[in-house]
């Protein structure tokens, strides 16, 4: 059974709010930041750190296969991963999800629905970023794709249950994959 209210793992690296050595307001330097709220010792400016959300697709075929991407830089680089990016500002989650599969694989997706939304982390240059990833189920006629190579290093349309859950890039995939597993089972 999927366990919802699992917490992403911590660790050892960075995190964001680790990073701040002076106030974003009034530039005062400050003491080291043991928690993910910034308050200025100076003005009283407060700054939360809160994640960064993502839109995640699980598309899948008409032959009932989903579609995975081989990640083409790091984090993960080389893993499989569903296709999905960063929620622009002002962007709304499944118009974000339609940009991302657009411009990573250049495939159009249809009847967009919420699935599941599961914290996860993104390193990026040395920060261990928290993000929210928002998991959506998606259909696709059209399965000739055209790759973004500084993104995607490969597709593959995979049956469900033949992938290891230990190939997918994020720890949130594989709790989304678990979801996808749950809600339509196979003979």
């Amino acid at each position: 059974m999927l366990d919802v209210g699992r917490e992403c793992e911590d660790n050892e690296l960075v995190k964001p709010y680790q990073t701040f050595k002076f106030c974003p307001s009034c530039g005062k330097a400050q003491p080291p930041i043991e928690r993910p709220c910034f308050v200025c010792s100076a003005c009283a400016h407060t700054y939360f750190f809160n994640p960064t959300i993502a839109a995640v697709g699980m598309v899948l075929n008409n032959e009932g296969k989903l579609l995975f991407i081989e990640r083409a830089q790091e984090p993960a680089k080389g893993k499989l991963a569903f296709v999905g990016g960063f929620i622009d500002a002002g962007e709304i989650a499944e118009l974000a999800l339609e940009r991302e599969i657009k411009e990573e694989v250049g495939l159009k997706v249809e009847n967009v629905e919420y699935l599941a939304s599961f914290p996860n982390t993104y390193l990026y240059k040395s920060i261990n970023y928290p993000v929210l990833d928002f998991f959506f189920s998606a259909t696709c006629s059209r399965t000739k794709a055209l790759l973004d190579p500084n993104e995607v290093a490969g597709l593959h349309w995979l049956n469900p249950k033949d992938v290891r859950i230990d190939e997918l890039a994020f720890e949130s995939m594989k709790r989304a994959l678990e979801r996808w597993t749950q809600l339509n089972p196979t003979d």
